[in-house]
């Protein structure tokens, strides 16, 4: 079965395919929330993610799940990766110590997560039990703001087919830096405004 994790302010929601219109009218009264409609509707599991005592999911910023549906919670609490299987059981958490301010996540086909910390300013590339591969950006060294040097608070990452890595940043900045695979910049483009090529919060890419 195949899982789709949205994250909210609020945690997480589970989204399972829900092709059996019969399965809407058992229940009614204890059935979960749905939210979304058409191809793009979402079942609400309260407790879905299984916890360790004492745990809590505090501001979920973003989500992935590899190829071996392990879902990847990068968020603002004590532990900023925490690691659950398909069924929401705990497997580990890593990052603390290491990231300030969750922000963006990506995973690429190879499994490495691209984790974006808009609150030190940098892309770290890690493998899926948290060893560091790549940082880019100085950590809590900022650019000079709206100076169009990465980075700024930077939000988001993604890869094009080449593995050549797009940052879009951000809070600070007003642009997307393209870099090759091993973390070298390419070129950046943008600025403050509203006009085409210009950008207004560049918050995800």
């Amino acid at each position: 079965m195949q899982l789709h994790i949205v994250s909210m302010d609020s945690g997480l929601v589970l989204r399972t395919p829900r092709n059996d219109e019969a399965n809407n009218h058992k229940g009614r009264n204890n059935m979960p929330s749905i939210l979304g409609s058409g191809e793009h509707r979402y079942r609400v599991v309260e407790n879905w993610a299984k916890l360790p005592a004492g745990w809590s999911l505090s501001d979920v910023a973003s989500v992935a799940v590899d190829s071996k549906d392990r879902v990847y919670v990068f968020n603002r609490g004590a532990h900023p990766m925490v690691v659950l299987d398909r069924s929401g059981n705990f497997i580990t958490s890593w990052g603390e110590g290491l990231f300030n301010r969750a922000h963006g996540l990506h995973i690429d086909a190879d499994d490495n997560l691209y984790c974006t910390d808009d609150g030190d300013h940098t892309v770290r590339k890690c493998s899926t039990d948290g060893k560091v591969l790549l940082t880019i950006g100085i950590p809590n060294k900022p650019a000079p703001f709206m100076s169009g040097e990465p980075f700024h608070r930077c939000t988001h990452t993604a890869l094009s087919p080449k593995g050549e890595i797009y940052v879009s940043d951000g809070y600070g900045n007003a642009c997307v830096h393209k870099y090759t695979p091993d973390g070298k910049l390419m070129k950046t483009w943008g600025e403050s405004g509203t006009d085409p090529g210009q950008f207004n919060i560049v918050n995800n890419i």
